[in-house]
């Protein structure tokens, strides 16, 4: 049943209830049938959205202008060289400028109140691409990927190995204790989600019979589990110096054929990229000479093996974007 979202903003799911992130999801498997069949969907031609971008990207920029241009809307990109905000014009009078300009604005960023502010002064639907805090079109993409592999979700185990409060991490944690699934959160202690999200998402699985665990044990994490999940070790933004730190506090989180093994036979590998498995990047190589690792996060041979699934879920960022777009706008 379709349910009447339309109008609101995308900032964090928290902001969503289960029934709404499964329709979300239930809208962007059907986008998908219509995209690989070539089924025209032009449903919004007289609308025009803008994405702000402070942080580069690769996936989110191309779903949203793919899946806007499906749409048929008009699509504005700027980069931090483009835009006055924050700069000359203050974050509010940005806001209030493209409210008038566009139907909706989607912003990719650092801090969390970015984002935020942008929905309070647009008057507009505002969708979070990344904040420091919070990825939640990722968290679409990735559920309806896990969705298409074993079908009802409730239940299932996905664990998140490394630095459990980055904002993938988070917004898995939030995702899982909306849907039900057992969430585990494996990593340094050092590392783990901030207190006050913990709270937040025991109080949600409460209601939905979602599992939260946290460790810092491995074979603990990978032990009955369906998904095994990463990202990489350093965040946008954060200083290179800090590799040195995050590279002998995550080695042992490293997913690698051992660690598969250690969970379900069927069990799938996800990744929310880009992702260092080997040394064909400039990181990769300078990680390489300096600290003698062919790979960080994932090792080349999970990476391409048959329990992959990140390319699936990064296409799939574009069938959830275009269903958040639809829903809010049409």
């Amino acid at each position: 049943m379709a349910l009447n979202i339309r109008g609101r903003s995308f900032l964090t799911l928290l902001d969503y209830t289960p029934e709404e992130i499964r329709y979300l999801l239930d809208l962007a498997a059907e986008f998908k049938r219509m995209k690989q069949t070539g089924t025209p969907h032009k449903w919004l031609g007289d609308k025009q959205i803008v994405l702000l971008f402070e942080k580069t990207s690769t996936r989110t920029r191309c779903s949203f202008e793919v899946a806007a241009r499906d749409l048929g809307m008009g699509v504005t990109f700027l980069d931090p060289g483009s835009s006055q905000m924050g700069k000359k014009e203050s974050l509010a009078d940005t806001a209030k400028v493209l409210g008038r300009l566009y139907d909706g604005i989607e912003y990719r960023g650092f801090k969390q109140s970015v984002v935020e502010d942008l929905a309070k002064y647009s008057g507009v639907p505002v969708w979070n691409g990344l904040t420091d805090d919070f990825h939640p079109t990722q968290m679409l993409a990735d559920m309806l990927t896990a969705r298409e592999e074993f079908g009802d979700l409730k239940g299932r185990k996905l664990t998140f190995f490394g630095d459990a409060r980055n904002n993938v991490a988070n917004s898995l944690m939030v995702v899982c204790a909306k849907l039900g699934l057992h969430y585990c959160a494996c990593g340094p202690k050092e590392l783990m989600p901030a207190e006050w999200l913990v709270e937040k998402c025991h109080e949600i699985a409460g209601e939905t019979g979602a599992i939260l665990e946290f460790t810092e044990d491995p074979a603990q994490g990978a032990k009955d589990c369906d998904i095994l999940y990463t990202d990489i070790w350093l965040s946008m933004g954060e200083p290179a110096e800090l590799w040195a730190e995050r590279i002998k506090l995550l080695l042992p989180y490293q997913i690698n054929a051992a660690l598969m093994e250690k969970a379900k036979s069927d069990a799938i590998f996800m990744h929310c990229l880009p992702a260092f498995h080997d040394r064909e990047t400039t990181v990769g190589e300078e990680i390489y000479e300096k600290f003698g690792l062919e790979a960080m996060e994932v090792t080349d041979d999970v990476f391409l093996g048959t329990h992959a699934r990140q390319f699936r879920e990064a296409e799939n960022r574009m069938h959830t974007i275009k269903a958040v777009l639809y829903a809010t706008l049409h």
